[in-house]
């Protein structure tokens, strides 16, 4: 187990990679190593021996450590350490043998959250299923404890915590450990330990499993976190700056958008579909009226190198004015300009999708927990799909991933909801998973039975659709609707054969 690596993923430049006096690696590595530090602030982690250091005589016996290299010769050696680096750090006698500066308002920024869980009463499997089902996904690394196991949740890249505002920035850090403990109290976490204060030192010797691909953004856990509170109806904990005069159609990112006309999309890769749908939603925020998003969009469709139909530009558009979105997501605006226009181009902070949102009375919240979620799952589905093309074919677990949703909270909205389907085709590891809305398939079967001449009824050619698809709550309303489709189509042929008979 590669130590080294696992150090410099959790620490993320926090600390120096190597001693910065006395060093053992080459001149040519530190100098790297130098290079790659000198944009960021580095600080320094607290270690100590054992356990029974953090009550001996004069305070904390221990030692502070500022390069990972320091840490690889004393690893061995150590129980405990803080895995978040801290700005101010001394020791408090001439020996160097006591140390202080672990306090809250001391730390530099937020690596990872880590979960203490003090019983073994729970495997690893169970432990790897609940953050899965009821938490924000697997643990980077499960450390094992005498008695129990402790959770590491690192994070890509750090969650500074600006001298600005360090109050505010804490604050959100410790709502978001608040709520990973409580998603796991089915395996017993320790709520009450401290969020960011000192945990088991990972060695090859204690840790049963390590996945470094594992890793969080924090913008989404930020969301994730106030889902949780919106479900358990606790105040939201940070007022973000008014956005209410922001001006989306405005910002440099969508007239970039708008002058591009190479977009046209793949599989794992956002389209034609998403940027009008993106565009459309920018518009809708700005409180344009229907017609006039429309033409702009409609113009600006027909200059892309291969535009979509006017069917299809009509219908998105709608959909951005359904009154289920107020804006667009961040995410798919990121994921457009670095796709096909800019990277450097800057973003504005969005009501919508960002780190800050206001809190509404319960009263005054149109829709539920699980019904934000459907609308999310919607926006995802409507933003990849056309009545020609209407399912997105993905897993649970990539949906999952992409939405940041629960497992658990994905399947209670699949059987609750009676506007996603899914289509499964195959068996086992061969199955394929597809995902579309009721109005899309509801299109999608009218126009392909119009163009499939070799059907004579509607309801044979439909309801045979309807062998892969996984409804529960929308498949008796899709048999009405097939069944009303069906009258409707037999009835304009009767009056047709009346008319060409007359």
């Amino acid at each position: 187990m590669n130590m080294a690596a696992i150090y410099e993923q959790l620490f993320n430049v926090s600390i120096h990679r190597y001693k910065q006096k006395n060093s053992t690696a080459s001149h040519s590595l530190q100098e790297r190593a130098n290079q790659a530090e000198q944009h960021s602030v580095q600080g320094g982690i607290f270690a100590v021996r054992q356990k029974e250091d953090f009550a001996s005589n004069g305070g904390v016996k221990g030692m502070i450590l500022t390069s990972i290299e320091s840490l690889l010769v004393h690893s061995a050696s150590l129980s405990h350490f803080t895995p978040n680096p801290y700005v101010s750090y001394r020791y408090t006698n001439h020996a160097r043998t006591h140390v202080t500066g672990f306090s809250d308002d001391h730390l530099l920024q937020i690596n990872t959250f880590v979960v203490d869980i003090d019983t073994k009463k729970h495997s690893v499997e169970d432990i790897l299923l609940t953050t899965m089902d009821n938490s924000i996904g697997l643990p980077t690394l499960i450390v094992e404890s005498p008695r129990g196991y402790q959770l590491y949740f690192m994070l890509e890249t750090p969650f500074y915590l600006s001298t600005d505002n360090k109050a505010r920035s804490l604050h959100i850090a410790k709502r978001i450990a608040q709520n990973i403990k409580q998603s796991l109290r089915d395996i017993d976490a320790d709520e009450y330990c401290n969020d960011f204060g000192f945990f088991r030192v990972p060695t090859e010797q204690n840790i049963r499993f390590c996945q470094l691909n594992h890793v969080y953004n924090i913008a989404s856990l930020i969301d994730w976190s106030i889902r949780q509170d919106d479900n358990i109806e606790r105040p939201l904990y940070i007022r973000g700056p008014k956005v209410n005069n922001l001006r989306l159609t405005e910002q440099p990112w969508f007239q970039a958008i708008i002058q591009t006309n190479n977009i046209r999309g793949q599989k794992g890769q956002l389209g034609r579909n998403n940027a009008i749908f993106t565009l459309a939603l920018a518009c809708y925020h700005d409180q344009w009226s229907f017609e006039k998003t429309y033409d702009l969009l409609d113009e600006w469709n027909s200059t892309l190198q291969s535009p979509l139909k006017d069917s299809e530009v009509r219908t998105i558009c709608r959909s951005a004015y359904s009154g289920k979105y107020n804006g667009p997501q961040k995410m798919y605006i990121e994921q457009l300009i670095v796709e096909y226009v800019d990277a450097s181009i800057e973003l504005p902070q969005l009501a919508i999708g960002s780190w800050y949102k206001h809190k509404k009375e319960r009263k005054d919240r149109v829709r539920s927990h699980l019904e934000e979620w459907e609308a999310d799952v919607i926006a995802f589905i409507e933003a990849r799909t056309s009545i020609e093309e209407p399912f997105v074919q993905l897993s649970q677990s990539e949906l999952c991933q992409t939405l940041g949703i629960a497992k658990s909270t994905l399947n209670k909205l699949l059987n609750a909801s009676s506007t996603i389907i899914r289509k499964v085709s195959g068996a086992g590891r061969g199955a394929i998973t597809q995902f579309s809305t009721t109005t899309l398939f509801k299109s999608y079967l009218v126009t392909s039975f119009i163009a499939n001449k070799k059907s004579s009824t509607f309801i044979p050619f439909a309801v045979a659709q309807l062998y892969t698809i996984i409804a529960p709550v929308a498949l008796l309303p899709l048999l009405s609707f097939i069944h009303e489709t069906a009258s409707q189509i037999e009835r304009r042929r009767r009056h047709h054969l009346l008319v060409h008979s007359a």
